[in-house]
């Protein structure tokens, strides 16, 4: 067949594979130390990197559906990790930020990450991890001024 598709080669499955294995990887190590799920990764990372957030923020920041996100939120909140203040204008609107466990927590979390992350470069190599840096970089930009314009 001429028009043959080829899943294996498509790139939008081939980039989304490839994430998922290098985050199950790491998954299994937060997960291992802190019985973590993705999602509350997430959370505690964007909040951890960002400061105080609404749960409407981490949405956009991360792609997670609401529901992922509240769940982790309620559990961040139950390890006492996370603290929601309602806004002073707009009671429906929550602030969510770490408190001083969740910040210890979280910076451990990145120590992880750090760790994890110069693993890969030992597995793959300097080099080929900077183009790959490079491409993923010129990929969301690329995309992003897409998305932006329709």
């Amino acid at each position: 067949m001429p028009d043959e598709f080829d899943l294996d080669a498509f790139l939008p499955y081939r980039l989304n594979r490839a994430a998922e294995l290098v985050s199950l990887r790491f998954a299994r190590r937060y997960r291992d130390r802190y019985g973590m799920t993705r999602p509350e990764w997430r959370t505690l990372a964007l909040l951890g990197n960002n400061g105080r957030l609404t749960a409407t923020a981490i949405g956009a920041l991360s792609t997670m559906h609401k529901t992922k996100i509240s769940r982790a939120v309620r559990a961040l909140e139950e390890r006492h990790w996370l603290r929601r203040q309602a806004d002073v204008d707009d009671r429906r609107v929550e602030h969510l930020e770490l408190t001083p466990a969740g910040q210890r927590a979280y910076e451990d979390i990145a120590r992880l990450a750090r760790d994890y992350e110069a693993e890969l470069r030992g597995l793959f190599g300097q080099n080929a991890l900077a183009s790959l840096d490079k491409g993923l970089e010129r990929v969301i930009a690329t995309l992003s001024r897409a998305h932006e314009k329709g």
